[in-house]
This record gives structure tokens, sequence and C-alpha cells, in this order.
């Protein structure tokens, strides 16, 4: 078995071969470690390789590695990626720099509600259901666009960009990824500052060569860097 730090190092390579096909600056991409189910110690081992940026979907998982002594004093960023259900929000908001899997509307209320509560301002990506998979989370692409003028006027969270899970099959994942940019690009038109939607979180271990192509700015990658869980 590769070492994570090999593991990370192939991935950063093929960033790089991966932009520069596409003709795009590596340093536009950033590799998000998805560290669920994965024990502090590797997340530890990850973190001394150079990798700050970590992953986590479950709350209880996270708030546990969170304050876990082999990690807590460290300077991770924290991105929480998973299904984020409104009575969890008050349990990771103010821990993690960014939340990727809003996917309804009432959600980002309840964010929004949390946020002014505790005087805190909260980044956040809106799930989108590229592959109309009904297992998938995520809204559809003409409710982001319906309820965009509404989230711009939520206090205390700025919408950053998009997120989406793509489908299995890589010819089809990428046409998914290619509609999430072009959603992304819709939304700037009309968006009262266009300059804070800058990001696509979208593709994993097995397509993010994909996802780069049509113009991610965050890719999730867990097992090509910790291995199968």
């Amino acid at each position: 078995m590769e070492s994570i730090a090999t593991n990370i190092e192939a991935i950063r390579e093929e960033i790089y071969a991966a932009c520069t096909e596409a003709g795009r600056n590596p340093a536009e991409v950033r590799l998000i470690a998805v560290s669920k189910t994965q024990p502090a110690s590797l997340v530890r081992e990850a973190f001394d390789t150079g990798q700050t940026v970590f992953g986590e979907s479950y709350v209880q998982e996270f708030l546990e590695k969170h304050d876990d002594p082999l990690l807590e004093q460290l300077p991770v960023e924290w991105h929480f990626i998973g299904h984020l259900q409104s009575n969890k929000i008050r349990s990771i908001i103010g821990k993690v720099a960014l939340i990727h899997g809003i996917d309804k509307l009432s959600t980002a209320e309840e964010l929004s509600k949390r946020a002014v509560q505790q005087n805190l301002h909260v980044d956040y990506l809106l799930e989108v259901n590229t592959s109309g998979e009904t297992s998938k989370y995520g809204m559809q692409p003409n409710e982001v666009l319906l309820s965009a003028d509404l989230l711009s006027t939520l206090p205390n969270i700025t919408l950053r960009g998009l997120m989406t899970i793509a489908s299995p099959d890589r010819v089809r994942a990428q046409e998914e990824f290619r509609q999430l940019r072009t959603l992304l690009e819709s939304l700037k038109h009309n968006a009262p500052d266009p300059s804070k939607l800058t990001e696509l979180s979208m593709g994993m271990s097995g397509d993010f060569r994909e996802a780069i192509h049509e113009g991610a700015t965050m890719i999730r990658v867990g097992t090509a860097i910790f291995g199968w869980r």
C-alpha cells in the first residue's frame, strides 16, 4: 500500500496535468482531503505532508476530530461536505470554513438564523442535483435560479458557489460538471455581487480530472488519499 504522502503527491501531479491540459493555473484548484471515517492519526499524517484542508460528512465524527488532541492546535481548515440537517447546524457553525451541502432554502434560512444569533459570518455552497437521481440530495437547477434573489438577502451568510456529486459514469459526469459551471455563470449574471460567486466544488477520486476540465475550483478526494474505508 502506498503511503498517504505518496498518494497526495500523485494527486497533486494529476491536478497539475489536468490543469495544463485545460489551460488553467493549478493554483486555481484546491484539494480537499475527505477524511470522513478516517482516524485523527491519519488526518495528522496527511497534515504533516502539507495538506491543510479536510472535508467531513458526519457531524459527530467531525466534532470529535475537531477537538482531538492530535489536531485541535493545528491550523486545519475544515469543510463540511456532507448532507446537513437544519437541527445540526448549531453544532458546526463557527467551526468550519465552508459548508458545501446546503440543499434547500429552509436550511439556508436556518443557517442564517444561527449565524445571526452567534454573531458569525458563514460561507456556504448550494448542493445541486445535476444527475437527477432521486437517491442524491441537492436542489434542482431551476430551483437554484428561482431561489437566488431570496438567498442573496439572508443576513450573515454568503453564497460562494455550487457543489454537486456527479453520476458514476465519467462521460455523464463531465456533462453534469459542465451544467454546474453554466448554472454558476447564470447566477453570476443576476447576482448583486458576482465577485463572491467563485467556487465550484465538484469531482472526487474517480472523476476529478473531468471536473478540473470543466472549471472545478475544489475537488473532494478521499479514497485516492486514504484508501478504501
